[in-house]
């Protein structure tokens, strides 16, 4: 699947209008077939069977059905991850996401789609560009959420040029020459992709011979957005490159993530553009001010509340029968962490998900990027 593809569900799936109908979200982890979900699953739904009043469990069940008839029979044998949503009902939903890359194994029931997951995974594995050289052949890959969704053998213009130089014999009497234009070529070929596409990583991947002298010709515009160089063979099987590719990959995400706490860290300092904490984050998003929201992987917050008179959210159900901004008693149980999520999507925030950081956490786990200040 394509990144602008995720996007498009996962704004389908904040949009969602609430019915009385609850919407089933299931993720599965697949990478170790039936048995790596099938206990968790069946735990789960034995679980929200007890828990669930009768008439919702009837919609329940009808969701459900179709979710288990999904999993029969239309789960992909290279998939190593599944998103699943469902509803019953008079205005009845069902999407189903599969994915090259993992995903947790998690099930719930609310009044709309849980998006977490799905906004994790894109901030995880954005897309990139793999330049893969040997000095028998060269491609560029495409990877999308972990999966190859193009490769570049050869370029159209190049054609004629590509079979005089990338002949077998032409290769082995002017092998420097022909190394020579064969990496020309190619980092031409990769500039014109990245300059029109907005790649911002690239690994190089291949024999070290090889990639050490693509490296070594590489602009600055190409080097700055080089990753890391890993060493593959002729005999490698693209797949296996691709999969060596992602974990280089998904670490310098992860060291891009701290970095941007270093940012936020450094607005709250100097009391810029930025906003740290719970009460303030959700203030900043209702208000569509947010630029960014920057979450700790392990952040929880606890249970919150919704007016679904004024919308107003807040902490401490526990605390309230009544809304105190408007006074109404229709007041219902919140994720709020999954909230701070769906607004972001929804308002086009974007979401920042780190893999633990001692700074962040001493605030709570969340924080904001600002576009504005609102004025005092």
């Amino acid at each position: 699947m394509e990144m602008k593809n995720l996007r498009k569900h996962i704004r389908a799936l904040v949009t969602l209008g609430e019915t009385e109908a609850p919407v089933i979200s299931c993720y599965l982890n697949l990478e170790s077939g039936v048995s790596g979900y099938r206990k968790a699953l069946d735990e789960r739904i034995g679980l929200l069977r007890k828990s669930l009043d009768r008439d919702t469990r009837r919609y329940f069940e009808e969701a459900l059905s179709r979710i288990e008839t999904f999993i029969a029979t239309k789960l992909l044998p290279d998939a190593k991850g599944a998103a699943i949503f469902s509803r019953g009902g008079d205005q009845p939903f069902f999407r189903s996401l599969q994915f090259r890359v993992p995903l947790p194994n998690w099930f719930g029931v609310d009044s709309a789609p849980n998006i977490y997951h799905l906004v994790e995974l894109k901030d995880t594995y954005p897309r990139f560009v793999i330049l893969f050289s040997t000095r028998e052949r060269a491609c560029i890959m495409e990877v999308n959420l972990g999966d190859v969704t193009e490769i570049w053998e050869e370029h159209p213009e190049l054609h004629e040029q590509t079979n005089r130089v990338w002949t077998r014999e032409h290769y082995q009497h002017h092998r420097k020459e022909l190394e020579k234009q064969f990496i020309t070529d190619k980092i031409n070929i990769l500039g014109r992709l990245i300059s029109a596409r907005g790649y911002t990583h690239l690994i190089l991947a291949g024999d070290q011979r090889m990639t050490s002298r693509v490296r070594n010709v590489l602009p600055k515009h190409l080097a700055s957005k080089l990753v890391d160089i890993v060493v593959a063979s002729e005999r490698d099987r693209l797949t296996d490159v691709v999969s060596a590719a992602l974990v280089s990959f998904v670490e310098r995400i992860k060291l891009e993530s701290q970095t941007v706490v270093e940012r936020l860290h450094r607005q709250i300092n100097t009391h810029g553009l930025a906003v740290i904490g719970t009460v303030a984050t959700l203030n900043t998003l209702k208000w569509g001010q947010a630029d960014m929201l920057v979450l700790d992987k392990s952040y929880d917050p606890g249970p919150g509340w919704m007016c679904e008179a004024c919308k107003a959210i807040s902490l401490n159900r526990a605390l309230h029968n009544i809304c105190p901004e408007c006074g109404s008693e229709e007041l219902r149980d919140l994720n709020v962490k999954e909230e701070m999520v769906r607004m972001a999507e929804r308002s086009g925030c974007r979401v920042e998900i780190v893999d633990h950081n001692d700074v962040l956490m001493r605030f709570g786990g969340v924080g904001c990027l600002l576009r504005y200040r609102m004025p005092a």
